[in-house]
């Protein structure tokens, strides 16, 4: 009877735990600035660091978009974001998110981090072209 008690009130809590897909939504950021080496190496494994500000307290870190195409990366920031009705905006926060690369092929790799929309709705980047050695 106890681990029938302790079966249900586990299902009780992790069914209580569940996020409602309807209060959250995942939102792509402008990336501030970027810490890239000026040169990789074939084989070698770099932690590539990316700076955004984060714009309300409804915002939280939900990892990197990363699309590849050949030897050019287009990079952003995700954040989940929490819909709800007191969001403030948040002031100067500068949050950083960092990920791994490793170089697999030879000649330059290009990177985009996305920065944002121009005037005109154009996507704008950060490009860094990456010489292998």
């Amino acid at each position: 009877m106890k681990k029938l008690v302790l079966l249900v009130s586990i299902l009780f809590l992790f069914n209580s735990c569940q996020l409602d897909d309807n209060d959250f939504h995942v939102e792509i950021l402008p990336v501030h600035s970027v810490e890239m080496p000026a040169e990789f190496e074939l084989g070698a494994v770099y932690q590539i660091t990316m700076e955004y500000y984060r714009p309300t307290n409804c915002h939280s870190p939900y990892g990197i978009y990363y699309e590849k195409d050949l030897n050019v990366r287009t990079c952003a920031v995700q954040n989940l974001v929490e819909e709800r009705g007191n969001c403030a905006p948040v002031e100067n926060v500068l949050v950083q998110e960092t990920f791994t690369f490793k170089v697999t092929n030879t000649g330059n790799y290009i990177f985009k981090f996305w920065t944002g929309e121009d005037t005109e709705g154009n996507d704008t980047f950060l490009e860094y072209d990456i010489p292998v050695n």
